[in-house]
C-alpha cells in the first residue's frame, strides 16, 4: 500500500515574534514595507510538504515513498529519513544546488510570514513518476511549478489517483493550469484561503471543482474541514488540544490522515476524522516533524474524540 508523495523536502528555520504583524504593518504604508520582527526564539527543523507528509504517514504505518530533490547540503535529510526507515530511493540529490530553505515567522495570532528558496526543488521535474515502480495512491504536493506539472502528467498517464495539493505553490500557476490540474487529479485539497485564490483563478465555484473529482477537501483551522463529495458535503469538526503550539505542517499531518484513508478504503468521514485528529496532534508540538505518538496512542485519542476505531 504504497503511497508516493511529490513534493518539497526542505529545512526549517522557525522563529518567534512575540507581537502581531497587524500592529507593525500601517494599512496606508504598505506600498513602502520596511519593518523589523525581534524574534527571540529561533530553531532549525527538517520540513518540506513532502518529508512532513511522510513523516506523519509513518506515524500511522503508512508506507511512504518519497519522490523529491534535495541539495548538496542534504546529507543530514537522508539520513534522518534512513533512520525513520522512510524510503529515500526516489529522493535525487542535485550537487549545484541548496536544498530548499523557509524561513517562517509566526506572530501571537498564529499568523505566519515565511520567505523560501527553491534550490533543488526548482528541478524536481527531474524526476519521474514510472521511476517509483508500483504505488496505490501519490500526492502533488507543493514543489518545483515544472515538477508539479510533470508529476500530475505522470499520474494521469500512468492511471495512479493523486491527490492535488497546491498549498503555497499555488500562485504560481495561471486559472487554466489549475483547471487542468484539477482536470488531471482525482482529490483536490486546499485550505480555505487557497480555496478562495483556486476559485477567483480559475472562475469555478467549489460545488465545481467538485463536480470534477471523486473529493474535494478544504480546510477551515478552528472551523474544522469540509469535504465535498459525491453531491454531499461533509462537514469534519476540529478536534480539540490542549494548547495551540505551533500551526507550521498541521495541513501535511492532514493529508498524511488523507493518504492512510485512502489507501485502506475508509468512508470520507472517518477519513477527515483520522486527518483532523492528525492535524491537532502536531499542532501541540513545535516543527512538523517532532511529535511522535504510537499508533496505538493515536487510534486511542480517535476512539476517545469519536466513539469508534478506525
Amino acid at each position: 500500500m504504497t503511497s508516493l508523495i511529490c513534493g518539497s523536502l526542505a529545512f526549517d528555520t522557525i522563529m518567534s515574534f512575540g507581537g502581531r504583524f497587524s500592529e507593525a504593518l500601517l494599512a496606508d504604508q504598505l506600498h513602502k514595507i520596511n519593518v523589523a520582527f525581534l524574534v527571540p526564539s529561533l530553531r532549525r527543523e527538517f520540513g518540506g510538504c513532502a518529508g512532513n507528509i511522510a513523516y506523519n504517514l509513518k506515524l500511522l504505518n503508512g508506507d511512504p515513498l518519497i519522490m523529491a530533490t534535495i541539495g548538496q547540503d542534504g546529507a543530514p535529510y537522508l539520513e534522518r529519513l534512513d533512520q525513520l526507515s522512510i524510503s529515500r530511493r526516489c529522493v535525487r540529490t542535485i550537487g549545484t544546488s541548496y536544498t530548499a530553505q523557509a524561513f517562517i515567522t509566526t506572530d501571537a495570532d498564529n499568523n505566519q510570514i515565511t520567505a523560501f528558496h527553491p534550490g533543488a526543488m526548482a528541478l524536481s521535474h527531474q524526476n519521474r513518476i514510472a521511476d517509483a515502480g508500483a504505488v496505490k495512491l501519490a500526492i502533488v504536493a507543493p514543489d518545483g511549478r515544472d515538477g508539479m506539472l510533470q508529476h500530475a502528467k505522470d499520474c494521469a498517464e500512468l492511471n495512479v489517483p493523486f491527490i492535488f495539493d497546491p498549498g503555497q505553490g499555488l500562485p504560481m500557476f495561471s486559472g487554466t493550469e489549475l483547471e487542468h490540474f484539477i482536470e488531471l487529479a482525482t482529490y483536490v485539497a486546499v485550505n480555505d484561503y487557497e480555496a478562495e485564490l483556486l476559485t477567483e483563478r480559475t472562475g469555478l465555484t467549489l460545488e465545481n471543482i467538485a463536480q470534477r473529482v471523486s473529493a474535494l477537501v478544504v480546510t477551515r483551522g478552528e472551523q474544522g474541514a469540509e469535504i465535498f463529495t459525491g453531491g454531499q458535503r461533509i462537514d469534519i469538526p476540529c478536534v480539540s488540544v490542549d494548547q495551540v503550539i505551533d500551526p507550521t505542517g498541521c495541513g501535511d499531518a492532514f493529508r498524511a490522515g488523507m493518504l492512510y484513508g485512502l489507501s485502506r478504503d475508509m468512508d470520507w468521514t472517518t477519513i477527515g476524522r483520522l486527518s483532523s485528529l492528525m492535524g491537532a496532534i502536531k499542532i501541540g508540538h513545535q516543527g512538523g516533524q517532532n511529535h511522535a505518538p504510537s499508533v496505538a496512542e493515536i487510534e486511542e485519542r480517535f476512539h476517545k474524540e469519536f466513539g469508534y476505531r478506525f
